[in-house]
């Protein structure tokens, strides 16, 4: 071969552009910048006694995350299922134990306890429609890499975060093929493996062997790769650009507005 010629066995590196441009608005973001805003307005929601200015930011977060992350109507109604039961409750609960002008006379709902309940739920919902947001539009890897790049975590805790989420993901394939292999020996009724509670149990118990062993080898794996002891490199790093300034000044500019609203009603 002569010089200068390419070798064709040698195959070019791979793009180390950081985000996909078919990603959502929200996805192209910084992770860590996202979970700072996430804890920063799950934190200012504490300050607004109002229902309706918190009910405006709900709305605002609704379709925000619906359109700058691309997330499915139904994923967000289904999303909020917990957040609205819990929030059921704490309007019950307020209503029916703070003092105050009955709802209707000789009711014991007050009227001060259902609005302090409605402001509670309604923070609730907030924070879950802004958490949905921030799953759906964060990879876990990019998560990780982001919080060591910026947040400056230490890798011996990252990784091992993320090596566990992807153990997590991977339980239901793990469940299936337990009691796939239970099937086999199973007894039929009707044609179809016969399945008990004791079965159940056993196939739990082989889950929990099996996440014990991938849990033993990854940990050797990160500790022969020497995690923590000396500053490691990315090959895809995550960066912070002019995106993320727009996205912090557009969520202080709403909280902003919902903070002088509150103070003005």
């Amino acid at each position: 071969m002569t010089a200068g010629t390419p070798d064709p066995s040698r195959r070019p590196y791979p793009s180390r552009r950081p985000y996909p441009s078919r990603r959502p608005y929200l996805g192209r973001r910084n992770p860590t910048i996202k979970a700072a805003i996430l804890l920063a307005a799950s934190l200012a929601t504490l300050g607004f006694l109002d229902p309706r200015p918190l009910l405006g930011l709900w709305a605002l977060a609704v379709v925000a995350v619906g359109v700058a992350a691309r997330v499915p109507l139904r994923t967000l109604v289904l999303g909020q299922v917990p957040f609205v039961v819990f929030g059921v409750g704490l309007v019950a609960v307020n209503g029916l134990s703070r003092p105050g002008t009955p709802l209707v006379p000789g009711a014991p709902v007050s009227v001060e306890g259902l609005t302090v309940g409605v402001a509670l739920a309604l923070r609730g919902l907030v924070i879950g429609v802004l958490t949905i947001g921030f799953l759906a539009s964060t990879p876990p890897r990019d998560l990780m890499v982001s919080l060591v790049q910026h947040a400056r975590l230490s890798p011996r805790y990252a990784y091992p975060v993320l090596a566990g989420h992807r153990m997590l993901t991977a339980m239901p394939a793990r469940w299936a093929t337990v009691r796939a292999a239970q099937a086999v020996r199973a007894p039929l009724r009707r044609g179809r493996p016969r399945f008990g509670l004791p079965d159940a149990g056993r196939a739990a118990f082989a889950l929990l062997v099996t996440s014990i062993r991938s849990a033993e080898r990854i940990a050797l794996a990160l500790e022969f790769r020497g995690l923590g002891e000396r500053p490691r490199t990315v090959w895809r790093p995550v960066p912070i650009g002019r995106g993320d300034v727009v996205l912090v000044l557009v969520v202080l500019a709403a909280w902003v507005a919902a903070a002088w609203a509150d103070l003005r009603l």
